[in-house]
């Protein structure tokens, strides 16, 4: 949360936002956190529970009762299992509404203009068509001396000015118009009327005049939600897979008008017919082409009248700049649909790579807290983080890897998967069989070994 804070601070500061639309971004923000922050939870709980057992020789009378680690395991994997369940559920289902609630309400908020604030001695053009400028305010703010107005409301540049020795400043009861009460000023207006040549110039006294400003463009007004459907953000699982089968058919087809667009250009002689949506004909006849004109090779042009040769020249580097600029539109829409594609993709294997993370570091954590028998939050909570940075760092390599197309979509997503999963199967298997992995004897013992096959040479002394 303090992230999002310090990401979007300097466009919600000065906006006028309510307390209450604040805690309602907050909240929105905070639900897509929940697939994140949930197998960190089940982590750090997990080794939390078994290392408490395990430091308490609950696990040892466990198993020196006949309970084998796995049977022990059953349990709480079935409801993990079920935590992962409706995790799935509520990435498919809740977080798609949140982040279209979320997402639109910071568009508005960062999309609105900042709360009037007119400051002595600074021209302030917050209001649309007018520059502003208060010699001084008085300490309530209201009273203000020394006020110049320029007037732009006409797009004729300086022509309208109001100057006022002083005034007050007070807003309508409905907050939608600013009111300046002027007292002994001038206004000067100067312009052209009934003809071009007709110039004139006007200047008027007053002892008192009032000056409405509109201020309904500040006003904080919502957006309409459907504009942020299509989005991959505020899709579920079914929308997913609707417009991936959209983008994928939309793919085919622009690289099938390819040939389409194409054909008319493509001649030798007589132009190509009933080519269709074919490209591989365009493509044969182009070869076709290339061939016949290397055939001729610098000659080719010899066989052109002198009185033809100019505009055949032209007519030539007019279509190749014609078939330039369509294949140029054409790989821009492809390279489009193409990213468009992997962001919908990757974003549907994450629903269901999350809500597996959950079983995934359950089955790290719960061997892990078994094998080390510490519980608390000193030695576990150090490990578990190790383990969980790890395995995002993991998710968001895979991630940037199938966005770069440098491997499949969904052997970027499960990467982190499919390399962890073998490390949780080796830490049950070394927690069934009392392991003592992150004991500190273990190795004190085995460096022995290796120091005893390896002895140290006697050096003589003369």
């Amino acid at each position: 949360m303090m992230q999002f804070f310090w990401l979007y601070m300097d466009e919600m500061i000065g906006k006028g936002i309510s307390i209450w639309m604040l805690i309602q971004l907050l909240v929105y923000m905070s639900t897509t956190l929940v697939p994140l922050a949930l197998p960190l939870a089940i982590l750090l709980s997990s080794i939390m529970t078994f290392g408490n057992m395990g430091e308490n020789f609950e696990l040892v009378a466990i198993k020196s009762s006949g309970i084998s680690f796995l049977r022990f395991m059953r349990p709480m994997l079935l409801f993990i299992i079920f935590i992962s369940g409706l995790a799935f559920l509520f990435a498919n289902n809740v977080i798609p509404v949140a982040n279209l609630k979320a997402l639109s309400l910071l568009y508005d908020v960062r999309n609105s203009k900042p709360t009037l604030n007119i400051r002595p001695d600074q021209f302030n053009n917050d209001i649309q068509g007018y520059s502003i400028r208060v010699g001084s305010k008085d300490k309530d703010g209201n009273i203000i001396r020394d006020v110049v107005i320029y007037d732009h409301t006409d797009m004729m540049g300086d022509n309208k000015v109001v100057m006022a020795k002083e005034g007050q400043m007070i807003s309508s009861p409905d907050k939608q118009s600013l009111i300046f009460k002027l007292k002994d000023g001038w206004q000067y207006q100067e312009g052209y009327e009934n003809g071009a040549h007709n110039f004139t110039q006007m200047r008027m006294h007053f002892e008192q005049w009032d000056k409405v400003f509109d201020l309904s463009g500040f006003k904080f007004t919502r957006t309409n939600e459907d504009m942020f459907k299509n989005a991959y953000q505020m899709m579920n699982l079914a929308q997913l897979s609707e417009s991936i089968d959209s983008i994928r058919h939309n793919k085919n087809r622009t690289s099938g008008n390819v040939g389409a667009y194409l054909a008319p250009y493509v001649t030798i002689g007589s132009r190509i017919t009933n080519v269709g949506r074919d490209s591989s004909t365009i493509y044969t006849k182009l070869k076709q082409n290339v061939a016949v004109v290397r055939k001729y090779d610098s000659s080719f042009l010899q066989l052109i009248p002198d009185s033809s040769r100019a505009t055949l020249l032209q007519t030539v580097q007019n279509n190749i700049r014609n078939v330039k600029s369509l294949m140029d539109v054409s790989a821009l829409d492809q390279s489009l649909q193409n990213e468009n594609f992997l962001k919908f993709d990757i974003e549907y294997h994450r629903k269901f790579t999350l809500s597996f993370a959950c079983i995934l570091l359950f089955l790290i954590g719960a061997p892990l807290g078994a094998i080390i028998r510490k519980g608390g939050l000193g030695m576990p909570l150090v490990i578990a983080v190790v383990f969980f940075i790890t395995f995002h760092i993991l998710n968001i390599t895979g991630e940037k890897l199938a966005k770069a197309e440098s491997v499949q979509v969904w052997i970027g997503m499960w990467m982190s998967t499919f390399m962890l999963l073998p490390l949780a199967f080796w830490l049950v298997f070394a927690a069934r069989n009392d392991s003592q992995v992150f004991s500190k004897e273990l190795y004190v013992r085995v460096w022995r070994r290796i120091k005893s096959v390896f002895p140290a040479k006697k050096v003589a002394i003369a």
